[in-house]
């Protein structure tokens, strides 16, 4: 699945932590949805979106860096129309993409960015309860069956062998009660599951991705579930089903819906990996730490100048003063390529997930076959913690 190139940055990542191996590339703030727990499209709407012809010279200067993998995201990045050109502007130059979506793509643009060299897809799940994944989403009806549509359309068009496929999986008060019945879906369909605790911040504070949405702050009284939740979902790891996550990135996520300080920088001198494993791109190409924070001057990655300004101490220095006040993210992506570079247990098991003991496909599926999986998954007779959102209905029921 990944190029000469990826594999070279790689091993050189893995060897001296100090090569550019992922970056985030927010192609545009246009979303079809507005999740209750994204920013995002609101943050990086000041900006414009970079050309095509630019996303080219940015893909040279990347092939130049040894740059390994592109996340494409956004928003949304099904809604720029040329994104097939952009895939293929990366693959073509050795630079592995991941693509990530909410799944409200038509068949012919998910045909278009595979056939493109776009094998390896992240789509947002948090529910198999139709109800509270439209709720999340922004109130948008039928949201979840679309995300169900998309997904049967990629394990049509997505190769058995070389792709990749995985649910991103927001942990909140909402839906603590469907997590492990997210894993258990994935799993039944060869799809890996990341989980990424929700973030949020106030307006004293504001981060590019967090919500402002208080309400979704995990309660004291509710730490206790989702541990049994991250506990459960470990063991479920342990027993073969497809969860991502590394044992140290879980242990973070019940650290951090503390708002204790995280582990996963502590072999970093408790500073990110920014710019040295990974960094992000605003829309119109702009070098940025990350999702949640930017520079005062700006650099754009298209210019032809832009390597050598990656190499140079006195813009480090720039962008350390930035990481080195933050308080640390669970975005997911960040922290488990850290823990990928620097922990020897979940390096391992990141050569099992991709090169050792990849799962087996079943694919292609029907959409009418998800249903039938979820709904016998949500049907299974099992105990689940219980989420704040079943807590106010039965409260509801109650009163009633």
């Amino acid at each position: 699945m990944f190029s000469n190139l990826s594999k070279m940055t790689l091993a050189k990542a893995a060897l001296l932590q100090d090569a550019p191996v992922y970056v985030q590339f927010y192609v545009t703030a246009r979303c079809n949805l507005t999740c209750e727990q994204c920013n995002i499209i609101y943050a990086n709407s000041d900006v414009r979106e970079a050309t095509l012809d630019e996303i080219k010279r940015i893909a040279d200067n990347f092939a130049k860096m040894g740059v390994a993998i592109v996340l494409l995201t956004g928003g949304e990045p099904f809604a720029r129309k040329d994104l097939p050109e952009i895939i293929r502007a990366f693959e073509s130059r050795g630079v592995h993409v991941r693509m990530q979506t909410n799944g409200f793509a038509s068949e012919e643009q998910i045909a278009r960015a595979v056939e493109a060299g776009g094998k390896d897809i992240s789509i947002s799940l948090d529910s198999l309860q139709p109800v509270t994944q439209d709720k999340i989403n922004g109130a948008f009806n039928k949201s979840w069956h679309q995300a169900l549509k998309a997904m049967a359309l990629f394990t049509k068009y997505l190769p058995e062998k070389d792709s990749f496929a995985s649910l991103g999986c927001v942990l909140q008060p909402q839906n603590l009660s469907d997590i492990e019945d997210v894993v258990r879906f994935g799993t039944s369909i060869s799809w890996f599951t990341s989980l990424v605790p929700v973030h949020v911040t106030d307006n004293a504070h504001p981060r590019g991705f967090r919500t402002f949405d208080q309400s979704l702050r995990f309660s004291p009284n509710e730490y206790g579930s989702v541990d049994s939740v991250v506990e459960r979902v470990r063991a479920m790891r342990k027993e073969g089903f497809l969860l991502f996550d590394s044992d140290q990135y879980l242990d973070d996520i019940k650290r951090f819906v503390r708002n204790q300080p995280i582990h996963w920088r502590r072999h970093n001198n408790n500073v990110c990996d920014s710019p040295n494993l990974y960094f992000a791109l605003l829309p119109n190409g702009e070098f940025v730490p990350c999702c949640d924070h930017r520079l005062s001057n700006s650099y754009p990655a298209y210019s032809s100048d832009f390597p050598r300004i990656y190499r140079d101490k006195v813009w480090r220095a720039e962008v350390e003063k930035v990481t080195s006040s933050c308080e640390g993210c669970m975005y997911g992506s960040y922290p488990e390529m850290t823990i990928s570079m620097r922990f020897m247990a979940a390096k391992l098991q990141r050569i099992r997930t991709f090169l050792t003991s990849p799962p087996v496909k079943t694919w292609p599926l029907t959409y009418e076959q998800l249903l039938e999986k979820a709904e016998a998954i949500r049907n299974e007779k099992r105990i689940r913690p219980q989420s704040r959102v079943r807590a106010e209905k039965m409260i509801e029921i109650k009163n009633a």
